[in-house]
């Protein structure tokens, strides 16, 4: 089976919106853009559906489950450039993660190779 790369394209902030519906009391502090990634991260998906290794979010992780399956078993987004490709997000409405889900082939070796 193929591997996927979930890479981490935008970390947003809707700072108009967490002022008209952030609960300060869950929150006294405020928010910011998420702290669980950083843009420019990435993650190799080598044993679906098991989620990879260091991935920090279990709600984003639920988010991408379904892009990542289309994505490695060929799917892909039309209006997407790359083939294999999708760009995606979490659902947190507030401070969204924008990711890259891309396949990576894998080579097989032919039996001269092995």
């Amino acid at each position: 089976m193929a591997k996927a790369r979930i890479t981490v394209i935008r970390r947003s902030f809707h700072k108009d919106l967490t002022a008209l519906y952030l609960d300060t009391t869950f929150s006294p502090q405020g928010l910011a853009p998420c702290e669980s990634f950083h843009d420019g991260q990435s993650f190799v998906i080598e044993g679906f559906p098991a989620k990879p290794e260091g991935f920090p979010c279990e709600w984003a992780w639920a988010d991408l489950h379904r892009a990542i399956a289309m994505v490695l078993f060929g799917g892909g987004a039309p209006w997407i450039k790359q083939s294999g490709s999708i760009v995606t997000c979490c659902t947190d409405g507030l401070r969204p993660v924008t990711f890259l889900v891309e396949r990576i082939e894998n080579k097989r070796k032919t039996t001269a190779q092995q």
